[in-house]
């Protein structure tokens, strides 16, 4: 139940931020990388390219929840990258900073870009 709780409070705190920050019409500027394997099991990477602030992207590889999450995000973008182990922004999230990124133990099936 304290993990649930920890993973909710996360979860609404990243989306506060979201909805207290003032939006842009720009996109952030760069390129967010992910691994993910595809239907034959290949190792394959993702890209978001120049993404839309505050708005959750669901990483279309690894959406449908039956197949297994994507992992080892880079973000290289000038934005704050809050990546979530679920679909929709839901679920667990983490917070990458620009140019940082993580390891294959970071799973994830969505993100949402602040600056």
């Amino acid at each position: 139940m304290g993990r649930l709780r920890t993973s909710l409070a996360a979860a609404l705190g990243a989306f506060a931020l979201v909805l207290t920050l003032p939006t842009s019409a720009h996109a952030a500027d760069g390129e967010f990388r992910y691994t993910y394997n595809d239907a034959s099991g290949q190792v394959r990477v993702g890209l978001v390219i120049n993404p839309p602030d505050g708005i959750c992207i669901d990483l279309p590889e690894v959406a449908d929840e039956l197949l297994p999450a994507a992992h080892t995000p880079r973000n290289g973008t000038d934005a704050y990258a809050y990546v979530f182990k679920g679909s929709r922004c839901q679920g667990d999230v983490f917070r990458l900073r620009p140019g940082g990124g993580a390891s294959d133990r970071l799973k994830l099936r969505s993100v949402i870009f602040v600056r």
